[in-house]
Order: C-alpha cells, then structure tokens, then sequence
C-alpha cells in the first residue's frame, strides 16, 4: 500500500522529513478495524511528533490523527462496524497513523462518518471535536443538554484561543447541547467574526487584560476556564475572573504554572490529552465512539458545522510537507485537509 512516513527527524525543509513509501497491507484482528483511508487532515499533533519522535528501530514512521473512510474488514472481536461502513476517527498516536492506503484502529475509537458531509468536511473534525468534548464534559463537567430542549444555566465558559480548531468546535458544542454563557478571546477583526458566527455570547480581545474587559460585560463571575493557547501568559488573569471553586481545563504546555494560585478560591486545574485513553487501554475506551457518534449527529442535525479551511490535494508526501510548513509558521486559518492517493 501506498503510505508516506519518515526515517529521522528532519526540518519540513528537506524533502526527506515526509517521503512516499510501500508498505504492507496490515490484517484486522481482535477489535481493530482495516480502513481504507480517503481523507485525512493535519494537526500541530503530526508536526511536533515528526520532529520530536523519531523512528528508534530504523523504520519507517507513519503518522496522521484525523481520517476519513471505509470499513474493508473486520478483527474477529468487533461487533459495532462492518465491512461497506464510512466512518471517522482521530486514532491512536502509538501505532500507525492515517498516512496511508489502509489502516488498523480499534472499533472502540471510531464513529460513523456524519452522512450531510463529504469526506474532507468529515476529516477535519475527530480530533478537535474529540479534545472538545472531553474538555466540556469530562474536565470542566459542563452539564450536558438535550440539543433541542436547553435551558439557561448559570455557567459562564471563557474560552481563550476560541477561533482555532479545538475552540471552534468547542464553542458549537457548548452552544448547542449546554446552556452555558460563551465568551470568546480573539484579537482580529476576522477571528471575532468567526467565533460570532459560531455562537459566542461575548467576544473580547486577548492582547488586552481580560478582568476589565469581562466585568464591563456585567455578567457575573466566570465559572469555567477553556484555555486552548498559551495558558502561562493569562494563567493570573483566570484565577482573577473565576468564582471560587471554579475550573481551569488546558490543551497546551506551558514550560511553569504557579499553581499556589490556585488556593485562595479553591480553583481546580485539568489537562485534556485525547490520546490518553487509546494510549493506555482505559476501560471506558468506547467512550471516544459514542461522542463521536454524537458529535456526527449534532452536525447532520445542522448545529455544528465543519471546521474545514483549506484542501491541499492528493495525500502525498509533498503535499503533507506543505501542509505541515503552513502548521509551523502558523499560517494556517481553519484546518487543513487533503484526499485521495
């Protein structure tokens, strides 16, 4: 099968950090599923692993977390898919990823590709709308809503870093089964329109101090803390803007926290890591297929849209390079995709 991977750790510079290779085709067993791969996206996940995590036995190293395809065949343990299934899925970042023909995942990780989108508006979604959810649900414990029966509640959500990829998920989910209060942080005139379109209440600007510009909303206290970008930098500010008893929930990694912070108003810190249950064999491993099946439904409902920004064309390995180029300089505006081999 086709597939494109690396054998060292090289700048997105070299034509050798990403090459096109064959390798063999792998056989479902046990809970895996094989899945023809047809779209996939690129995530900072495949850049910093690239980097930062080379191959230790002189192979050749796949990665890709976000794809799109079809069920070819079955591990004799699976009971939820079957082969003719179009479905989606982030993975698992200790075996091989989505840069490939064809690719081995555990039943318990995938979901149904929503059916109101194509192949490269469904890749853009699983991992962000994974990190999401599991931040709303799991971490900040947001209490979960029927999409078309909410009601009000007195949860105030800032989400700092709204107009990415995590955050634009993010805010559609909370907007759509919570009845949290949304404010957004974002800075450019196109970003605040963008988390506006996507139903924040409230936007303010992160190059500003956040406290004066979130009691100028005359909102109350913010009771829950979504901080997707460089929580080092505005890690006072939330133990200022939240209630006591409040949570924080991040995605990044910041190099120092001073979490005695944290103690006069008995605040709570989390760090969402998606990978975490894959990595570890949780027993509530299924849990990553429900809510994508979730999500999937939220979205052929029509109250969350894709996050798509840019398709790059076939999945190669010169394409990939100039995907992942664009993720480095952090050019990029919505999430990258490419399809077909």
């Amino acid at each position: 099968m086709k597939a494109i991977g690396y054998t060292q750790s090289l700048p997105v510079s070299n034509p050798e950090s990403l090459i096109d290779v064959e390798l063999a085709q792998p056989i479902a067993t046990g809970h895996d599923l094989l899945i023809k791969v047809k779209a996939i996206a690129v995530n900072p996940a495949d850049y910093k692993v690239r980097l930062f995590m080379p191959p230790t036995d002189g192979q050749v190293k796949v990665i890709g977390w976000d794809a799109v395809g079809e069920v070819v065949a079955t591990g004799d343990a699976v009971t939820g898919f079957k082969p003719g299934d179009a479905v989606y899925y982030a993975g698992d970042i200790t075996r091989p990823g989505s840069n490939a023909e064809f690719q081995l995942v555990d039943e318990r990780i995938v979901g149904f590709k929503p059916q109101s989108l194509n192949d490269a508006e469904a890749a853009a979604l699983p991992l962000t709308a994974i990190t999401a959810y599991e931040l709303l649900f799991e971490h900040l414990n947001i209490v979960k809503q029927s999409a078309d029966s909410k009601t009000k509640s007195d949860e105030v959500i800032l989400v700092t870093g709204a107009a990415g990829g995590v955050g634009s998920i993010f805010i559609q989910l909370a907007k759509a089964i919570t009845g949290a209060t949304v404010i957004a942080t974002a800075s450019r005139e196109s970003s605040q329109a963008w988390v506006k379109k996507l139903g924040a209440d409230h936007v303010v600007d992160h190059t500003k101090p956040l406290p004066a510009q979130i009691d100028a909303l005359n909102i109350g206290p913010v009771t829950h803390v979504a901080s997707l970008h460089s929580t080092d930098t505005y890690f006072e500010a939330y133990t200022d803007v939240l209630a006591p008893f409040g949570k924080i929930a991040m995605i990044d990694d910041p190099e120092s926290l001073d979490v005695s912070k944290l103690k006069m108003k008995s605040l709570s810190l989390h760090w969402e890591f998606m990978f975490a249950r894959s990595m570890f064999n949780a027993k509530d491993l299924i849990e990553q297929s429900k809510l994508l099946n979730h999500v999937a439904d939220l979205i052929d409902q029509g109250y969350i849209q894709t996050t798509i920004g840019k398709n790059l064309g076939t999945i190669n390995a010169a394409n990939l390079r100039a995907a992942h180029e664009e993720l480095e300089a952090g050019k990029s505006i919505g999430k990258i995709v490419l399809e077909g081999f």
